[in-house]
């Protein structure tokens, strides 16, 4: 039997004081009341206090900066529902190896880094961003040990669930004895904890430096699923002026008993943040990757049938999981299970279904025909990273041949009547919701042809899935906005994947502007 979807409460927002008015004028809206279908008529919106307070043609401008919108389109502010906000920061300043076709091709980027800019004395040299389940040989430690000496190096796989290490990285790290070097799972997780162990005044700077970038890019929120929990961080960055985006904060079993202690619940504002952030879901992961070939899988992965996991690891059992999901509800917590082969998403269904937990399942990569409608009986959101369809397309046709038809299932389970929600999972993609939305509705980035387009979904259901909690634009919702030079409605696919964003409204108050 369905469970009863209720619908969401009205949401009213405070008013933010210290704002000054603002006139749009002349914009063309993209999601309102009416729908995503396309841009109506250019009207005004007048925003004050934060929130858009009035919508139609030939407003008042009494008191408010006018802004000659000339056409734009305006949109709710898009959401990028699955970030690691850390990792994302860093990653952005670690040596780039995603171009590596084959271990020895990393080698190659690994030695020219070491020559041109060599780390301190001391210091780990941390590369990210190589795929290794399609290259010719397996990635070593024995191939790196050459050229790296007795500096540690440590490569992040670009799906964040290995790690690739020389000898000295594995000396330093705990792990003197592994023989391949190839760090997987749970003890790859705790490794990324001790990488992130920068400063926290300089990990802060980089933090913001990543808060400006997405809000280039018309974002407005983020989801952190940040390990272990990293509320107290964003607390602490928002107080110092990094408070150009709206942070749900994540909490890992790790650290579950804080906003319990706190007596935080999903949804709960954080005090002394300016509503910026908020008390987010539980995360946890259950299975691995498919680049990785840890995702829980029905069948085999090819070349594995007698390895240790043939089928991909789980990581969370049934035993485990449902406690945590009945320890969550209790408490007034949503949860986010990460899922992405198709027995793992099967198991953590049956979990929300035995629990009556609620929540999203992050991933959602690999799915039983049967499991599709669960997502809707179970009152589940689908969060979805549909960029990753696109990066591994050819490695779910090599690993997952047969099957594809059922991954990145969007339009099934659209259909379905899931709830969709986008994101980026960065920094395994951009953190640009913009190349979500693009993939999601067009199944390519390249000259190759589009890769099962019956999977792709409409426009009007990639906007309104990447637009955030809000809803559309309308008199008392919040005036987080983006303003485009293109119309998403009806642009090329290559002008959506890149849409020239001209402004970005939080509350009403500018953290991106050119143009306008």
């Amino acid at each position: 039997m369905a469970r009863e979807r209720k619908s969401p409460p009205e949401r009213r927002y405070p008013r933010t004081t210290g704002v000054g008015p603002v006139l749009l004028r002349d914009a063309r809206i993209l999601g309102e009341p009416g729908g995503w279908g396309r841009s109506g008529e250019p009207v005004d919106v007048r925003i004050e206090d934060g929130l858009v307070s009035a919508v139609g043609p030939g407003l008042s401008a009494a008191g408010a900066e006018v802004v000659d919108v000339d056409g734009r389109t305006v949109l709710p502010g898009l959401w990028d529902n699955h970030v690691h906000a850390d990792q994302w920061a860093l990653a952005r300043r670690r040596t780039d190896v995603s171009g590596a076709r084959s271990a020895a091709e990393a080698v190659d980027l690994v030695d020219a880094r070491l020559r041109s800019a060599p780390p301190a004395p001391g210091e780990t040299l941390v590369g990210y961003g190589f795929r290794d389940a399609l290259w010719p040989e397996p990635a070593h430690r024995d191939l790196l040990d050459p050229v790296t000496g007795d500096t540690p190096v440590v490569l992040v796989s670009g799906d964040l669930h290995q790690g690739w290490l020389n000898s000295a990285a594995l000396a330093r790290y705990g792990h003197r004895d592994h023989p391949t070097g190839m760090i997987r799972e749970s003890e790859f997780f705790a490794l990324t904890t001790a990488l992130a162990n920068v400063a926290a005044e300089q990990l802060d700077t980089f933090a913001t430096d990543a808060v400006h970038a997405a809000a280039a890019r018309g974002v407005v929120g983020i989801v952190d699923f940040e390990a272990p929990w990293p509320l107290v961080r964003w607390a602490r960055r928002i107080a110092a002026g990094a408070d150009g985006l709206r942070v749900v904060a994540a909490v890992w079993p790790s650290h579950l008993d804080g906003p319990i202690g706190r007596g935080l619940h999903t949804g709960d504002v954080v005090p002394g943040t300016g509503g910026l952030l908020t008390t987010g879901p539980l995360k946890i992961v259950t299975d691995g990757s498919l680049n990785t070939r840890t995702a829980y899988c029905h069948d085999p992965y090819p070349g594995l049938e007698h390895s240790a996991h043939p089928c991909g690891m789980l990581l969370v059992p049934p035993d485990e999981l449902e406690p945590l999901l009945r320890r969550a509800v209790t408490n007034g917590l949503d949860v986010a299970v990460h899922a992405i082969g198709d027995r793992a998403n099967t198991l953590v269904l049956d979990a929300f279904a035995a629990t009556g937990a609620r929540g999203r399942i992050e991933h959602a990569q690999l799915l039983d025909d049967a499991d599709v409608p669960r997502f809707a009986e179970l009152g589940l959101v689908a969060s979805v990273q549909p960029e990753h369809a696109l990066d591994d397309r050819d490695v779910a046709d090599a690993l997952w041949k047969g099957r594809t038809h059922r991954s990145f299932a969007f339009a099934s389970l659209h259909a379905a009547g899931a709830g969709l929600a986008l994101g980026s999972d960065a920094p395994v993609a951009l953190l640009d919701p913009w190349i979500a939305i693009a993939a999601a509705v067009h199944r390519t980035s390249d000259d190759r042809d589009r890769w099962h387009p019956e999977q792709e979904i409409g426009r009007d259901v990639a906007l309104a899935a990447s637009a955030g909690p809000d809803g559309p634009i309308a008199v008392g919702r919040r005036a987080d906005l983006v303003l485009t030079d293109a119309d998403p409605a009806g642009c090329a696919p290559s002008t959506l994947r890149a849409m020239p964003v001209a402004g970005t409204l939080l509350g009403g108050r500018w953290t991106h502007r050119t143009g306008v």
